[in-house]
Parts: C-alpha cells; structure tokens; sequence
C-alpha cells in the first residue's frame, strides 16, 4: 500500500511527471535535430507555393560572365549564383539554349533558380546550329568547367549537378544524362531529337512539353522521350496549357515551379518539395496533362 500522506504522494506523483516531460522534450528535441541533420543539403526556409511561384526566392543572386576565349568545349556563358556563402555550397545546374539560340534565351531562369540556393550556368554553344548530341557533350563540359575552374567553383558542391536545357538544349540534356548517369536531375524543355528512346538514362528526369507545339511536337518527342524512360526511374511528364514551342524562352510561373520543385528534390534531396510534385498536379488553366511515379523512390 502507498505509504505517506496524500499531499506527499501527489508531489512525487507531480515530480514524476514533471521528469517524464524533461526527457520527452529532450527526446524530441534531439529528433527534430536528428531529422533535420539527415539531410545537409537542405536550402532556405522551407517552401510555399508562393514561394516557388515568386519571381525571386531567399538569396540575393550575384552574377558572373565567363568568355568563350576563356573555356574549352563550349561557348561560355554566365554563372548566377547566391551572394551569400553562409550557407555552404550549392547544387549546380547548367542550362543549354536551342537551335539557332544563345544563352539570352534561358537568361530568365538564371537569377530565378539561383535564388532559390543553385548555382546556374547558362550557356552558349560552340555554334548556334550544334546538334543535340553536341549541346550535351557540352553541357558537361560546363559542368566540369563550374566546378573545376570557375571562379565560384568554391561555392558549388560537384556531387550535386544537373541539366536542363530548351528544344535541341532539351535534347542535349537527355544526351548528358545518358552520358553521365551521375548527374542527379534533368529538365529537357520541349525537348527535341532524333533519338525518341532513352532507356539508359538514370537521372531522374522531367520532361516539359506544349500542348500548341509545332516545331518539336510532343507526339513526336517529349511524350516518346518520357515513356521510353526506365518505368522504375524517378520521372514525370508536365504539359503545358496554351503553350508553343518557344514558351520555355520567356518568364513562366509553371515551368519555374516545377524546375524548382525538381531540382530541390533530386539535386538537394529535399524532401520539402515533394508536396509540389505528389501528388501528381492535376490539369489546369497552365498544365494540360501530367503523368509521373509517385511516391518518388530516390
């Protein structure tokens, strides 16, 4: 039987607990430190859907030229990444415009991208005529370039790479990451090729296409290049609503939210992201369609 007066067993019975709730705290304190170390390369506060859609996010963007005299293998370009260094280094993506195209043409993604925590690499090509098999050669070429000898080569972490790139840009992304399995996203947009099948490509990838596309049309490309995709790859298919083929060459809130949301994912693995991604986006004033795996696997 308890022993003592029944004040004395209540204030026990009220320490007791009051310990218990210490090492509960303490116990889900530790947790959430744990949870949030298991992933080091977490960027910027976490994410709302106004925040991937606003035209800039948390970092201030500084932004560097890179001449075609001083490279080998492509044309140069310019580096826009985040001023700050407070949060270590970044993912690097490296961004290929299409025939006839320079890097004006991709311009808008680089600050966009950038300040959302990515180093971004637009590029020109060797010429404007460069075929896809060329652009993605070249984007490599980039890549290794960004993270071997660029002056900002200390703020990228080279693990983290991926590659995006418009019409034979696009093309030449699905080259690159057939070529470099260890690239860790690509984003082909309205993608063009005369290669319609890509079952060694392993990076997980997102295809952008045009409902009103007439140059690169998405029976004929961007949809074949999705389904010939590993079945077990992580991958998605987004197309667009009311769009060309020269959609991806201006401002647009729809493909910078999902590039964000693909790159923060795959590049960063940040699994914040994945609310925008899964489950799948339904069709929409800006998305005709939508096909993808989910829950992602990597």
């Amino acid at each position: 039987m308890p022993t003592g007066s029944p004040h004395r067993r209540l204030a026990r019975f009220a320490g007791l607990a009051t310990a218990i709730a210490a090492v509960v705290g303490l116990t889900t304190l530790n947790g959430a430190g744990a949870q949030a170390a298991d992933n080091p390369y977490e960027r910027g506060p976490a994410p709302t859907t106004s925040s991937i859609e606003a035209a800039r996010g948390p970092y201030a963007v500084s932004q560097t030229s890179v001449s075609s005299l001083a490279v080998t293998g492509f044309g140069g370009g310019t580096i826009y990444y985040p001023t700050s260094t407070a949060d270590g280094t970044f993912g690097a993506v490296a961004i290929s415009p299409g025939y006839t195209g320079t890097q004006s043409t991709m311009a808008w993604l680089g600050p966009r991208l950038a300040s959302q925590g990515f180093v971004v690499f637009t590029i020109d090509t060797n010429t404007t005529l460069d075929q896809p098999d060329s652009r993605g050669r070249q984007l490599l070429a980039a890549l290794d370039y960004l993270t071997e000898r660029s002056s900002v080569r200390g703020r990228v972490d080279s693990t983290r790479l991926g590659v995006m790139g418009h019409s034979m840009g696009g093309g030449g992304s699905l080259e690159a990451a057939k070529s470099r399995p260890s690239l860790q996203a690509a984003i082909p947009l309205t993608p063009w090729n005369t290669d319609k099948t890509w079952p060694e490509v392993r990076t997980p990838t997102l295809i952008f296409g045009a409902d009103g596309d007439t140059i690169a049309s998405v029976t004929s490309h961007a949809e074949p290049f999705y389904s010939s995709l590993p079945s077990s790859l992580d991958r998605a298919y987004l197309e667009l609503n009311g769009a060309s083929h020269l959609t991806p060459i201006s401002s647009d809130t729809t493909i910078a939210k999902y590039s964000i949301s693909w790159l923060k994912r795959f590049i960063d693995n940040d699994t914040r992201y994945e609310q925008f991604l899964c489950p799948l986006p339904r069709p929409s004033t800006t998305i005709e369609e939508y096909r993808g795996n989910c829950p992602h696997t990597s």
